[in-house]
């Protein structure tokens, strides 16, 4: 039996779904995909456990840099305060 057989937020219908998840730990990020059960009315997440768990270890490997079988993504950037304004008020003068 599922620990609850109705969303917890909003009383909708739950579904097992395959969910991305994005994990930061220090200065890293990295994308997990996991199952969840999802509520199909508000999109609140439930997670297992074990993929609390999961989550819990990996958030910790990248908080210390253990990196080991993780893949490269690519880049991540910060959005600067401002954009895109700035960036249009930039081209502007150019």
């Amino acid at each position: 039996m599922k620990p609850f057989e109705k969303c917890p937020v909003c009383g909708g219908e739950l579904k097992e779904k395959e969910v991305e998840k994005l994990l930061r730990g220090g200065k890293n990020t990295a994308v997990l995909r996991v199952n969840a059960e999802v509520c199909l009315h508000c999109g609140e997440r439930l997670y297992a456990e074990e993929t609390v768990r999961l989550f819990e270890k990996v958030r910790n490997k990248l908080k210390y840099q253990e990196l080991s079988g993780f893949q490269p993504l690519g880049q991540s950037f910060k959005v600067e305060d401002g954009w895109p304004n700035t960036y249009k008020a930039s081209r502007c003068q150019g």
